[in-house]
């Protein structure tokens, strides 16, 4: 394998000057460089990034952690992340945690140990958590996406849960219901309670009652969906119309309510959350709140690359605002 010497006695030049020119340290002339790059061409030369990353102390790599889950959610940020991270140079490490704590911890201490230059973690164990690895790996930039209080340094990337849960809320009362549910996500998890907040705030601002038996907590998952559903059903009359805190749990609604010949929206308006990909293929397809998934990847990998780059320094907080999609599962309702 050829060495930067090999290059520099074929140039005829030094090796420093070698090591300038490949490492775009120092100008060199645009002959001598010609002659360098060359010469490293005739000989095959390949650098080290090993070598590279230690001198300039930087891997070029980031690393990702997620909460394993079957929401095309979760996939549409990683997509934004791994794009963003291919623009700008970078290569990504996606862990997952399978939903376990010691198993996040031990990813996050696996990923600092290989010298990535900064985390994003989008795991909902870690609200509430100190991490020890990052009392070891001090300096290390971490970007929290979508999710709620942290004991730790980092930037957030999040949703405005509270103006989103709102909107959903609000735009069934313009559409003239009076009596709606709710179904939650873990109401642990801070996006979930925000959601669930700007459901309550939408309600007492039209000075409309809640009734407990149309709120639910569930799983965000389409089976938890099926279960909140079946429980509200349980409990007596249902309300006109329902706000589920994502897409998969409202999938699974329209699919209990299919089967209990409940037909969407004539019987029983929904409105999810998320906008994931296939909610405008389902039958009726899905009116919800659609958050920016590619955008909160790509702002995730644009706050560490900002941070390492020292264009940041002060711990920041980026909101991306929802908006509403229109589609056909809900309906106006008259009385």
């Amino acid at each position: 394998m050829a060495t930067m010497k090999d290059i520099a006695k074929r140039a005829g030049v030094s090796t420093s000057t070698v090591s300038h020119v490949i490492n775009k340290t120092r100008y060199v002339s645009d002959e001598i460089a010609a002659r360098v790059n060359q010469a490293a061409k005739d000989l095959n030369y390949s650098p080290s990034a090993l070598a590279r990353s230690l001198k300039m102390n930087r891997t070029k790599t980031l690393g990702m952690l997620v909460t394993t889950s079957t929401n095309p959610f979760f996939g549409e940020v990683v997509k934004g992340v791994e794009r963003s991270c291919y623009q700008k140079g970078y290569n990504l490490i996606l862990c997952n945690t399978e939903g376990d704590d010691h198993r996040m911890k031990e990813s996050i201490n696996t990923l600092l140990e290989k010298r990535v230059d900064g985390l994003i973690l989008m795991c909902s164990a870690l609200e509430g958590e100190h991490i020890d690895a990052f009392d070891r790996f001090p300096g290390v930039p971490v970007v929290v996406m979508d999710r709620g209080p942290v004991h730790f340094a980092c930037d957030k990337i999040q949703d405005n849960s509270l103006l989103g849960g709102f909107m959903a809320t609000n735009y069934l009362i313009e559409c003239g219901h009076r009596e709606i549910g709710c179904i939650t996500g873990p109401l642990k998890i801070h996006q979930a309670y925000m959601r669930y907040e700007g459901f309550k705030k939408a309600m007492t601002n039209a000075k409309l009652p809640i009734n407990p038996a149309w709120v639910a907590e569930a799983n965000f998952e389409c089976d938890g969906g099926v279960d909140a559903f079946e429980h509200i059903c349980q409990r007596g009359p249902l309300p006109s119309a329902l706000f589920v805190g994502n897409d998969m749990m409202a999938m699974g609604v329209v699919n209990a309510a299919h089967a209990r010949g409940i037909r969407i929206p004539q019987d029983l308006s929904i409105i999810g959350y998320d906008d994931i990909y296939i909610a405008k293929y389902i039958t009726p397809p899905l009116t919800t709140i659609h958050q920016p998934k590619h955008r909160l990847g790509t702002a995730a990998v644009e706050a560490l690359v900002n941070r390492l780059d020292k264009h940041k320094t002060d711990a920041q907080v980026v909101h991306l605002e929802p908006t509403l999609v229109v589609r056909d599962s809900v309906r106006e309702y008259i009385a």
